[in-house]
């Protein structure tokens, strides 16, 4: 690993889906927002906003979300995160990731009530003592959607710096009408994503997942070097 702490913190973040119940204090949690508050933004509008939850307010939402899901509840997701058909090579890393998860879980095709189950774990923030629910002014462009990746890129490696760990979480947007009969959220807002905040259960197989990336040279044409 790289002795770069900022490399460092980048690397070593994964989206992990089992936390351990160690509280994570408010002053910790506003310090991260404050660092990931610095991405850059144009003309500095500064598009994000977000709804931290921890203790009782947490749990209570938890428990509307996950109902919803075990009710098969209508969702209404307010933008759409993934292509209506998957183009090549993007289908077979989909694919891979998911089955790979579920294989760490000991979930095999076509066990959809088990699937079911993994799936409602999101809405349990994966047991992390921390949960952010993160929004955006509907007015605003996709310039600003484009601002809010590095917002969210700064949250999740300056936790690292300081031994959290963290998982965005899009499944939280299709059930914004749930959301916001529990959080103060204007209607002039729209959920964009989640976000576990805590320390990782080392214990738990399906945070050994890595990940591949595809490395530079495969993404990027190097014009101009010899």
């Amino acid at each position: 690993m790289s002795t770069d702490p900022v490399a460092a913190a980048i690397t070593s973040r994964r989206s992990i889906r089992a936390f351990l119940p160690t509280p994570v204090p408010r002053a910790d949690v506003e310090h991260l927002l404050d660092i990931a508050a610095r991405a850059p933004s144009g003309t500095n509008m500064q598009p994000w906003r977000g709804y931290a939850l921890t203790g009782e307010p947490l749990k209570r939402l938890s428990a509307a979300l996950a109902a919803a899901h075990d009710a098969h509840a209508p969702t209404e997701a307010e933008y759409r995160y993934y292509p209506e058909h998957f183009p090549e090579p993007y289908l077979s890393r989909r694919r891979k990731v998911g089955w790979d998860l579920y294989g760490l879980l000991g979930i095999a095709r076509g066990e959809a009530a088990k699937m079911h189950r993994q799936h409602a774990r999101n809405y349990a923030f994966f047991d992390a003592p921390v949960g952010i629910i993160f929004t955006i002014d509907r007015r605003l462009e996709i310039g600003s959607w484009l601002d809010y990746g590095f917002f969210l890129g700064n949250l999740t490696a300056a936790a690292r710096g300081m031994g959290l760990d963290t998982c965005p979480q899009a499944a939280f947007a299709p059930h914004h009408r749930v959301i916001r009969d529990h959080l103060p959220i204007p209607e002039e807002e729209v959920v964009v994503c989640g976000m576990a905040l805590g320390h990782a259960d080392p214990a738990a197989p399906e945070n050994s997942l890595m990940t591949d990336r595809v490395p530079a040279r495969e993404f990027c044409r190097f014009l101009g070097w010899d």
